[in-house]
């Protein structure tokens, strides 16, 4: 065969088996093929501002309402170990003639997840407030000049992953509890170098599949756009304020046009599928945390998301009635513990390869507020040292030898972790750490591995 014939024929042989080389938006020829700790994590901000004392050291009314030990217990059976108050308990539901809240909710894990993984009992939050402290849990940067009802200044965790992995929007979620103040502004940043193209899609399933969602998308169709055009505006403003959209300002998650399609057949299915009263739910669904760690659960089995965000509010009723705190906290741990358990058997795909990991966004105060609730309880606020003091759990895949780990020998004076530490965390769970740039998280942080 002559030289030249043979290049020709050759040539296009080879045409039919090269693949053209994917070039990321980072600029990369190839997307990293990183060594992850579990191929999936899922990332609870919990719960809306969430006392040191109550939580994991278990005090319940003895350190918040100046009653003697006999009182104190875990309300939080399925994250951590440890008896549950046996003395005015004011936390579950209501037995039939009873007090409110005298029963506790049922167990769902039967081994807590303390001891499936790696608790820091001692985590310094850098920010007091809710929105400053869910950005610093977001974006690894304590923010401490972040304006409020803007996005973050910030890369997320999710532009992290997606520009330096490579992931589709479809494999980063943030569902969120609510729109109001920033929330549903937390899905991207507006860094130059990363942004919302790069952000994760957002749902806030009491908003999207609530009364105001069933009433503009249930029964969505196409519209005349002359004889029509009140159904159309009503759509448009209500998806405006889903979404914060701002005159000149279109929100710019890029999802591919099969992956839109999905989303609007998720959508659709979903409504059908809450008609029929076939969403799962935990057995106890009576607040807003609770509906949103439902529907959580149904983007995970649709989507199998590398990193899915929950945000969890209900405990900030803490300020007028410690009551209704002390009953979120604990819906809050029942929640946690029923998403956990539904991953494990009822997703095939995630059982097994997840990490699950939670931090309040900030604390509480150490002394009350003078406001009684309905149990002459007094409120906590969030603004003195105390309200630094949180903790931080992960449980799962990656935790390997580290499993049933107690990080008992800090305190507030010398922090084991710093909530910084979560987007470097879960970076390194999913194999992009390095990849992260110098100078983008605080100074102090540290990957939580690092740590151990």
């Amino acid at each position: 065969m002559k030289r030249k014939s043979f290049i020709k024929k050759a040539g296009a042989a080879a045409a039919g088996s090269i693949i053209l080389p994917y070039i990321l938006p980072s600029g990369r020829l190839f997307a990293a093929t990183p060594d992850p700790k579990s191929e999936y994590v899922v990332y609870i901000l919990f719960a809306g501002g969430v006392r040191q004392q109550e939580s994991v050291l278990q005090g319940y009314l003895h350190t918040s309402q100046d009653l003697d030990s006999s009182f104190a217990g875990n309300i939080m059976p399925n994250l951590m170990a440890g008896a549950q108050p046996t003395k005015k308990i004011a936390y579950g539901t209501t037995s039939a003639g009873g007090t409110i809240g005298d029963t506790p909710i049922p167990k769902i894990l039967s081994n807590p997840l303390v001891n499936e993984g790696v608790l820091f009992k001692e985590v310094r939050a850098v920010n007091p407030g809710h929105y400053g402290g869910l950005n610093s849990l977001l974006t690894g940067n304590a923010s401490v000049a972040q304006g409020l009802k803007v996005r973050p200044n910030f890369p997320t965790i999710f532009e992290y992953a997606r520009k330096h992995l490579g992931l589709k929007a479809t494999e980063t979620w943030f569902i969120g509890n609510t729109i109001a103040n920033s929330y549903n502004l937390l899905n991207g940043s507006t860094h130059p170098d990363y942004g919302l193209q790069y952000g994760a899609n957002f749902f806030a399933p009491t908003v999207t599949f609530g009364s105001q969602g069933r009433d503009v998308l249930a029964n969505a169709k196409v519209y005349h756009p002359q004889e029509e055009l009140a159904p159309m505006y009503k759509m448009k403003n209500f998806l405006d304020n889903v979404f914060r959209v701002k005159q000149g300002e279109i929100p710019s998650i890029k999802n591919t046009d099969e992956d839109k399609n999905r989303i609007k057949d998720f959508v659709r299915n979903t409504f059908i599928k809450q008609s029929a009263g076939q969403i799962p739910a935990p057995p106890v669904t009576d607040n807003g945390d609770l509906v949103t760690l439902s529907y959580a659960a149904e983007v995970l089995k649709e989507f199998k998301p590398k990193i899915l965000v929950v945000n969890m509010t209900a405990v900030d009723a803490c300020h007028g009635s410690f009551s209704s705190y002390l009953r979120a906290l604990h819906r809050a741990d029942h929640g946690v513990g029923w998403l956990w358990n539904y991953i494990q058997t009822q997703i095939p795909e995630m059982s097994g390869k997840t990490t699950i990991m939670l931090s309040p966004e900030c604390g509480r105060n150490m002394n009350p507020n003078p406001i009684k609730d309905e149990n002459d309880w007094l409120g906590y606020d969030h603004s003195d040292s105390n309200t630094s003091r949180v903790f931080t759990m992960m449980a799962g895949a990656a935790m390997g030898s580290t499993r049933g780990t107690y990080a008992e020998n800090w305190d507030i004076n010398n922090p084991g972790a710093f909530t910084t530490d979560n987007v470097l965390t879960i970076a390194d769970i999913m194999g992009f750490k390095n990849m992260i740039p110098s100078g983008f998280v605080d100074g102090n942080a540290k990957s939580l591995f690092d740590r151990i």
